[in-house]
């Protein structure tokens, strides 16, 4: 109940179960601490960190999935779709993967064939439990006239490692959803480097279904036009989308400020509106859009609390710190 109103709090997800998923990346304290609240308002999660390379084989054949077994299990256990987050990446890689013995740097072809071993073991084990992956993240530049980001698979396999990510990631489950995930996504200049790179795979035949875009925004950044534009350029090479990692900050990048106890009443005012126009313009192009995806539940725990400025509270979610809604929630499912 929402002592504010008096009124029945609407599940999430069922008021959306026609229109997309809704989902909250998780970990293993918070499927504890927020259980009711994703059981009730999501029907999606994705590990926050624990499928990440350095997670899952922090050393060479030995692999620790005790973590990722757990949210599994808690997805199963209340009937959710679970996301994998993420195959290959430049961080939280162990610097192993890209050494030999003696310390020296890998040939292509083993750093191939470890790549390759990885995401089959990793998809195999949840094939069936994890329906699609972000298979490789982050894999251009923001700034600059490069294309893609120097990173240690690009100078060790070239290219193609891209490709070869997708390929191996199909044939380890046939069945899964493969995206290319990455943020930034509406500035301009990176909005058409990731359509450069994905329209390439695509016309290649590479196996890739749909394209993650990320979403840590703010409460004026990126702006609607941009967003929209970002949106009709993706779905414009016949993929699906997804919004794989939304909040909406309540500081600009610009303001460093660390006195805040709570949010200011113009903060939620504006968080509450952006949100608002945020999912009005997700539902008109829900016949693209697959799932939204917040990178948290509700404000007792966000990453963006000490980034990126140490010792700094935020309040990016539809959810307050007691997770009760928010007026956003409010908006967001009023329609």
């Amino acid at each position: 109940m929402s002592a504010k109103l008096g009124v029945e709090i609407p599940s999430f997800q069922k008021v959306y179960e026609t229109i997309f998923d809704i989902g909250a990346a998780v970990n293993l304290r918070t499927i504890n601490t927020q259980q009711s609240l994703l059981a009730n308002h999501f029907n999606s999660i994705t590990a926050e960190n624990d499928m990440k390379f350095e997670g899952l084989q922090p050393e060479e054949g030995k692999y620790d999935f005790e973590k990722s077994d757990k949210l599994a299990a808690f997805a199963r256990e209340h009937g959710m779709k679970m996301r994998g987050h993420t195959l290959v990446w430049h961080n939280q890689t162990p610097e192993w993967v890209f050494q030999d013995s003696q310390g020296e740097r890998v040939t292509r072809d083993q750093l191939l064939q470890r790549m390759k071993d990885h995401i089959t073991t990793v998809m195999q084990r949840y094939k069936g439990q994890i329906y699609c992956w972000d298979v490789v993240n982050e894999a251009v530049t923001d700034e600059g006239p490069e294309l893609y980001r120097k990173t240690n698979w690009l100078d060790i396999i070239g290219e193609d490692y891209i490709e070869k990510a997708f390929e191996f990631a199909h044939a380890a489950d046939p069945d899964a959803l493969l995206f290319y995930n990455d943020y930034n996504e509406c500035n301009s200049g990176k909005r058409e480097k990731i359509y450069q790179l994905v329209k390439s795979l695509v016309e290649k035949g590479v196996p890739i279904h749909g394209v993650g875009l990320q979403g840590h925004w703010n409460l004026t950044n990126p702006g609607l036009d941009e967003i929209r534009a970002a949106i009709e350029r993706y779905a414009s090479l016949g993929l699906k989308l997804q919004l794989t990692e939304l909040d909406v900050s309540v500081f600009e990048f610009e303001d460093k400020r660390t006195d805040l106890t709570e949010p200011t009443g113009e903060m939620i005012e504006r968080q509450t509106e952006r949100y608002q126009q945020i999912f009005a313009l997700l539902r008109e192009y829900q016949d693209v859009f697959t799932a939204v995806t917040f990178w948290g539940a509700a404000d007792d725990y966000t990453w963006l609390s000490d980034f990126p400025v140490r010792g700094r509270k935020n309040w990016p979610f539809l959810f307050d710190e007691n997770h009760q809604p928010k007026e956003a929630f409010w908006k967001v499912i009023s329609f």
